[in-house]
């Protein structure tokens, strides 16, 4: 039987808690899986550091006041060095890459995720972000183009490991699993005044500080909601959140016949990273096993959407459609950003998420370009906010 040859992979934010740990994933199964591409934002020193270590066949520094640092640092090595924004989309193209695993932070992930798609790249999707700005657009071209979209989230790699041979069979409802955060059980009262330390402790999952502040304000619960109904074609009354401490249960699918599945383990983001880039295939891992008697008990709450806002105002994005998921993933990352700054409270993150959902033009039928302008504005009236509080 011939050896198959092992995947190309290019790591879109390498230098990121899922884009580190993807290394880690790559480095244990060097015989099934080859470093093709490494970018990072503006962390030139770590960008040096893995792509001596890998040798990629290119790698891209997105601040272009870096790349002659990086450029230096590697002549020696045979690595194609680019700089800037649009050096993301074009290296995704590459004919040695096979999966393009997109790891950045926020709205910077859907152009490379759409140039990826349409060089027919399969998708190994960690930026929750693409679908939730422009779910429609990024779905529609996956299907136009025969691309596989894998999903890297705990919660969506759960649903999709659940619906493995199940695809031909109806959901009736699916259940994302919640932590509940750092300030679980917590009131409005008890919120007013937590600090940036504070929220930046999780109680179970290692991540990066943004995606660490969406989960102390559930915002990226919510956001997840978005980009389930998307990942896999579902109605808004189709998605439920419940929160589950332990968080050992990823997700829940509940079918028709009224069956449900589980997809269960501990909390480690490589398993779900080694799922979507070596599927269809399960490979062995040394990573720690669940042992059911350390968890005798498995509970599960409501969430509070009254006191975080942000799952509720993700709900009402899903439902009114448009360009109204756009609006509020651009608020919140100007939001969260001026938290992280010390430049607002922690509730005023969902209060100006609010008001700029509010004060931004609805567009029933967005076009890429639409989406565009939309998350300039949404910027610009957040940040507006931000400054008058």
């Amino acid at each position: 039987m011939e050896e198959e040859k092992p995947k190309g992979i290019a790591i879109l934010g390498s230098s990121g808690s899922i884009g580190t740990q993807a290394l880690e994933v790559i480095e244990a199964h060097a015989d099934k899986f080859v470093v093709e591409v490494l970018t990072v934002n503006r962390n030139s020193k770590l960008l040096i550091e893995q792509a001596k270590k890998f040798k990629p066949n290119a790698v891209v520094i997105a601040d272009e006041s870096k790349f002659q640092e990086v450029k230096d640092a590697l002549w020696e090595d045979d690595i194609k060095v680019f700089a800037g924004a649009d050096a993301l989309s074009q290296v995704v193209e590459m004919s040695e890459i096979d999966v393009v695993l997109t790891a950045l932070v926020g709205y910077a992930g859907l152009k490379p995720t759409l140039a990826a798609i349409n060089a027919g790249k399969s998708i190994a999707l960690a930026n929750k972000e693409t679908l939730v700005v422009a779910g429609e657009i990024v779905t529609q071209l996956a299907c136009e183009k025969g691309v596989n979209i894998y999903p890297v989230d705990s919660e969506h790699s759960a649903i999709f490991q659940c619906l493995a041979g199940e695809f031909h069979n109806k959901i009736e409802k699916i259940y994302l699993t919640a932590s509940g955060g750092p300030f679980r059980g917590k009131t409005t009262d008890d919120l007013k005044l937590v600090t940036k330390a504070q929220a930046l402790k999780h109680p179970n999952w290692e991540m990066g500080a943004k995606i660490t502040i969406d989960s102390a304000s559930l915002m990226n619960k919510g956001l997840e909601v978005i980009e389930a109904k998307w990942l896999f074609a579902l109605e808004p009354s189709q998605i439920d959140v419940i929160v589950h401490p332990q968080s050992i249960i990823h997700s829940i699918v509940q079918f028709e016949d009224g069956s449900m599945k589980a997809q269960m383990g501990l909390p480690d983001m490589k398993l779900p990273i080694q799922y979507a880039i070596a599927y269809p295939n399960r490979i062995f891992s040394d990573f720690p096993r669940f042992n059911f008697m350390d968890y005798p008990n498995l509970t599960f709450e409501q969430p509070d959407r009254k006191t975080f806002k942000n799952l509720d105002l993700a709900f009402q994005a899903l439902d009114r459609k448009g360009n109204a998921a756009c609006v509020l993933n651009a608020a919140n990352e100007v939001t969260v950003q001026a938290f992280l700054e010390d430049k607002i409270k922690f509730l005023d993150i969902a209060d100006i998420n609010q008001q700029t959902m509010e004060k931004v033009d609805f567009v029933a039928k967005p076009s890429y370009e639409d989406y565009v302008q939309t998350d300039k504005l949404a910027r610009i009236r957040a940040q507006e906010l931000v400054l008058s509080v």
